[in-house]
């Protein structure tokens, strides 16, 4: 349904109609999942307009069938039935041939090839089906045996997916096939574009002929509002020798300003949706045309100049970011919370004896016997909890993963049966927030409808109407149905209005999500985030949460029939119960506070001289690390890191020491302390993450300095005695007036009270309760969704 007056596709194709003599856009590449669902008809519809403006506006583009295209996307494109295929109907050979750079189709009509100018120079764009069959494979291998002097541009659906970090690349199935088959024995493809896989990447490999194929994957269908209208706009610099991505929406820029989310942002700057390769296109083409040649230098940089058309006169809120966490304390606790659970050191086969702690109260989790369930085939190594394997924002770092699990084989892990947490009443609303990744061999038909969270019960004991589908369910459980679509089930606090429903879209396997529910009862809406952004199918009408009393909170499995089922295929990270509704902000994948460091006692002003010992105390964030370094030494690291941890662990005189439960802190330095100016920096750390550092000046008063001695008159008449030596020379390297030599019980910057704990750098620490010791060495320390690409050509040497 458009929204804000405007339908984000028919928004991105009208900019690009619009601004395409500016940007000298040639060609339009859409790289499937034109629709959700191929049945649908108004969806086709939908699409038939947005396409259709670059039909009335003469700018030419390929097409491609998605997996939600078709109408049996586990088959080969050729095992369709073709001519009734909604693709074909809409999108078929009839329509490409009214644009002026097609060439043809394959027999299916769902590939197709064109073959477009820029510059005088030819390209092609080869757009391959779903699931392409050998025999697509073949026709197109003849298509570029016909052309074997135009550099190719290769689109399909899938081909390269993304790691769970967000960034790394991974070769799939579809990639290797596709690569060994087609891609690297044909030196014209030098790129490859694809969807399917939320996110985006990138990589570069190298083909037989030993040259370069870049591939990149851009699908934003799970981003907010199903993409947000976001499109990506490739400038080929053939005078400079690069190819460069600008990722931008036009939607977003569309929108009334009041109604924009921080979500709404009009450019992508991550690593991959931003970006400059470099490309010698002359020795990259060079093999097969020989002839090729940059256009002449006449043009300005036309990325810049597509982000200046999109900003212009836009203003909108500040993203939110975020960060990988530095240590398993690095979240934001938040007040209501119910219950977490976490999986960190507990590493192993969960058995008999495995407590999951719930780190808010008193809701531990434990694992039934498999052999008191009613499970088929279950063993107690069907569950293991794995360290290292967690979402990239999760400060736990550990999941719990169940394995083998299908409908009627399934463990799971439960609440006691006095807990606390099973007869909570969030009427006042609710946020419940879990990491979950499906395994790799997840199956529809075997998991489907699985459950990863369940609040257990049974609803038709306690009055939900009688209905078709779920009546006997639990109360609420979040799940994957059988299109691999998340699913939040549960009752309105008033059990008599039945369940309310939220769905994702699509979601891939063996890639960790993070999920959260909001029940806010002042809208009365529950809205289900994946990563942080909103699905489009969210719940209505719904205040609170209805709950069978005496029932448990279950991990891994399904609660139907009074019974457990459907059990959890893949892994659960940490998971959050609390009792009111909450934003990003106050999330999981969202870090601790830990700038707010205070310094209550700090050496100031000048100290007297003989001073050796001075104390530096505050207050912080419980379990930090406050670290302690001579500021020089911290200014001169971060000459080269903007980074404050890194700078901090570049020191080399430093100490540290933990905050207390009770939020203070203390250091007291003993060692080391000379006559002259300090200055200090102190800063708080999370692990891996610090904060900005602040600075203590202070300094020693110098050593009294004897006054000089008053000369004795002597006879002027010279003697045979010899003439005593000056006090302030030292000829013999002895000390000098002025300079007392060191006494016992001195301190000294490489000798340490407790050689013991002397590090490599002759500093000592007292390890004692929380203080450390650091010692000051010198004189002084100083202070110091469906995709759009549209493919642009530049040739511009300038700007």
């Amino acid at each position: 349904m458009p929204r804000y007056g405007t339908d984000p596709f028919e928004t991105q194709t009208t900019w690009l109609a619009e601004n395409a003599d500016e940007l000298r856009i040639p060609f339009t590449a859409h790289l499937g999942d034109i629709v959700d669902r191929a049945g649908t008809t108004r969806e086709w519809e939908a699409a038939d307009r947005a396409m259709a403006v670059l039909d009335d506006a003469g700018l030419p583009y390929s097409i491609l069938p998605g997996n939600h295209d078709v109408t049996n996307s586990a088959v080969w494109d050729n095992q369709l039935d073709a001519a009734r295929e909604p693709f074909t109907t809409w999108f078929g050979a009839q329509r490409a041939s009214g644009l002026s750079t097609y060439e043809g189709s394959d027999a299916t009509g769902l590939s197709q090839y064109h073959v477009f100018e820029a510059e005088g120079q030819r390209f092609m764009s080869l757009a391959i089906s779903w699931n392409a069959s050998d025999q697509t494979i073949a026709w197109a291998q003849g298509v570029l045996d016909a052309h074997p002097d135009v550099p190719v541009i290769l689109s399909t659906h899938a081909l390269i997916n993304v790691g769970a970090d967000q960034v790394s690349p991974i070769e799939t199935g579809d990639s290797e096939r596709l690569w060994n088959s087609l891609i690297r024995s044909n030196d014209q493809i030098f790129m490859t574009l694809n969807g399917h896989f939320h996110g985006a990447t990138r990589q570069v490999k190298q083909n037989d002929f030993g040259n370069d194929v870049l591939q990149v994957l851009l699908d934003y269908q799970m981003a907010y509002e199903g993409g947000n209208g976001y499109l990506g706009l490739f400038e080929f610099d053939l005078s400079n020798d690069s190819i460069s991505l600008e990722t931008v929406s036009p939607w977003v820029v569309a929108k009334p300003q009041e109604g924009l989310t921080s979500y709404d942002q009009p450019t992508l700057e991550g690593q991959h949706q931003r970006f400059t390769v470099t490309m010698d296109f002359s020795e990259r083409f060079g093999g097969f045309a020989p002839g090729f040649t940059a256009g002449s230098p006449d043009e300005p940089k036309l990325t810049e100049l597509a982000r200046s058309l999109i900003l212009d006169g836009f203003e909108g809120p500040e993203p939110t970011t975020t960060e990988a966490p530095g240590n398993t304390l690095d979240h934001v606790s938040v007040d209501g919370t119910l219950a977490h659970w976490r999986f960190n050191q507990l590493d192993g086969v969960v058995d008999a004896d495995t407590v999951v702690t719930d780190i808010a109260g008193d809701n531990d989790l434990t694992r039934p016997a498999p052999a008191d369930t009613n499970a088929v085939d279950a063993t107690w190594e069907d569950v293991v909890i794995e360290s290292g394997n967690a979402h990239g924002f999760s400060s736990d770092g550990a999941a719990v993963c169940f394995d083998s699990s299908t409908g009627s084989r399934y463990s799971y892990l439960t609440t006691a049966a006095d807990a606390a947490i099973n007869e909570a009443d969030l009427s006042n609303g609710y946020t419940i927030e879990t990491f979950v990744k499906m395994d790799a061999d997840w199956d529809a038909s075997r998991n489907g409808w699985s459950k990863a969270l369940t609040r257990t019960g049974n609803r038709s004991q306690i009055g939900v109407p009688e209905t078709r589908w779920d009546w006997t369910a639990s109360p609420s459980a979040l799940g994957i149905s059988n299109l691999r679509e998340f699913q939040w089930t549960s009752l309105d606090a008033d059990a008599s209005k039945g369940d309310r429903v939220n769905w994702s879209g699509e979601i891939m396997t063996d890639v960790w999500q993070h999920v959260a529910v909001v029940n806010d009862p002042a809208t009365r809406t529950t809205t289900m985030y994946v990563d942080g952004a909103p699905v489009l199918r969210n719940a209505n009408d719904v205040s609170g949460m209805a709950w069978h009393e005496g029932h448990s909170w279950i991990l891994g499995a399904d609660w139907v029939d009074d019974a457990a089922r459907n059990g959890w295929f893949g892994c659960i990270g940490e998971t959050r119960i609390i009792d009111h509704p909450t934003d990003a902000s106050q999330w999981l994948t969202q870090r601790a506070d830990i700038s707010g460091l205070t310094i209550t006692r700090a050496p100031e002003g000048e100290l007297p001289n003989g001073t050796r010992a001075v104390t530096f105390a505050g207050t912080g964030f419980p379990g930090a690390e406050v670290r302690l370094a001579p500021a020089e030494q911290v200014a001169q690291a971060r000459v080269t890191t903007a980074d404050p941890a890194v700078a901090m662990q570049a020191a080399t005189a430093a100490a540290s020491t933990t905050v207390a439960e009770d939020g203070t802190w203390l250091i007291e330095v003993t060692d080391g302390l000379t006559s002259g100016e300090h200055t200090v920096a102190l800063a708080q750390a999370l692990g891996s993450r610090t904060a900005e550092p602040l600075t203590v000046s202070f300094s020693v008063a110098a050593d009294p300095v004897d006054p000089e001695p008053t000369p004795t008159p002597t006879d002027p008449t010279p003697t045979d005695q010899p003439t005593t030596p000056s006090p302030t020379a030292s000829p013999t390297g002895g000390p000098t007036t002025g300079s007392p030599a060191p006494t016992a019980g001195s301190p000294s910057p490489t000798r340490s009270a407790n050689p013991s704990q002397t590090d490599a750098h002759g500093l000592a620490s007292t390890g004692a309760g929380t203080a450390g010791v650091i010692a000051l060495s010198g004189v002084a320390i100083l202070a110091a969704g469906g995709t759009l690409l549209a493919l642009r050509r530049r040739t511009s040497s300038t700007g």
